[in-house]
């Protein structure tokens, strides 16, 4: 049987603070949690109900009451595996290739699928504002399926980041040059604003590569959702360097 301890450090792995203070996060479902058994990633623990509990081989699983479960899961819905995970270090930063930088990126599900979408492009590096929400947070590792173990993800001071760098820098705008017209290169920065705000103004004043993804349809619609943004530049920019 799963100790109470043990439930009761899972749990807390909800949490941002517990998370970095036992350096742990947790998956949730049969498939993510087999996408990172299958990576680089340093399992803690796994534990799955009586019906998972043969789906795994090879690796030493713990059976769980449905009961527990439902205690310690982020899902209104567990999903009958939960695994644990020790937190990978970030890598050194490769500008040999495009690099995406978000800022101040709040939503979960947004994160999630950028992580997402620059494994489906093959971005290995993402660069986060330290307001991002964490790359860890329950909501996020559900929303990537299991491609964050396979994108460098890296947070720190943005302006410090782009001070030092000699790779060339794009902006996403409301205003600015089309995407659709312009000519990317090999390698390059490209940044995503906060959902409401776009980009900070104050980050904004360095940028001298302004793009934007011009509007065919009702201009009611103020703005498109980033993470669908994410995906319609990484596909430009893929298609063209």
């Amino acid at each position: 049987m799963v100790s109470k301890n043990q439930l009761k450090l899972i749990k807390s792995l909800q949490q941002k603070k517990y998370r970095n203070e036992h350096g742990l996060f947790f998956v949730e479902g049969f498939k993510a949690v087999n996408e990172l058994l299958n990576s680089n990633l340093n399992l803690f623990r796994l534990l799955a109900t009586k019906q998972f509990v043969g789906g795994f081989l090879n690796t030493e699983i713990e059976e769980i009451e449905e009961t527990d479960l439902k205690k310690i899961s982020a899902l209104q819905n567990p999903s009958g595996v939960i695994a644990v995970f020790e937190i990978p270090k970030p890598m050194p930063i490769s500008y040999e290739d495009w690099i995406v930088v978000l800022d101040n990126i709040r939503d979960p599900g947004n994160l999630g699928t950028i992580i997402r979408l620059c494994d489906w492009f093959g971005i290995k590096n993402l660069v986060c504002s330290k307001e991002t929400v964490d790359c860890f947070n329950p909501k996020v590792l559900q929303a990537t399926m299991g491609s964050i173990s396979r994108v460098n993800i890296v947070y720190q001071d943005l302006e410090s980041f782009l001070v030092n760098t000699s790779l060339p820098v794009y902006g996403t705008f409301m205003k600015g040059s089309s995407i659709y017209k312009e000519d990317f290169p090999k390698a390059g920065i490209i940044i995503m604003g906060n959902e409401a705000n776009g980009i900070s103004p104050k980050l904004g004043t360095n940028i001298k590569n302004r793009i934007t993804i011009p509007q065919f349809g009702n201009r009611a619609t103020e703005s498109l959702n980033v993470a669908t943004a994410t995906a319609i530049v990484l596909s430009e920019i893929r298609g063209k360097s």
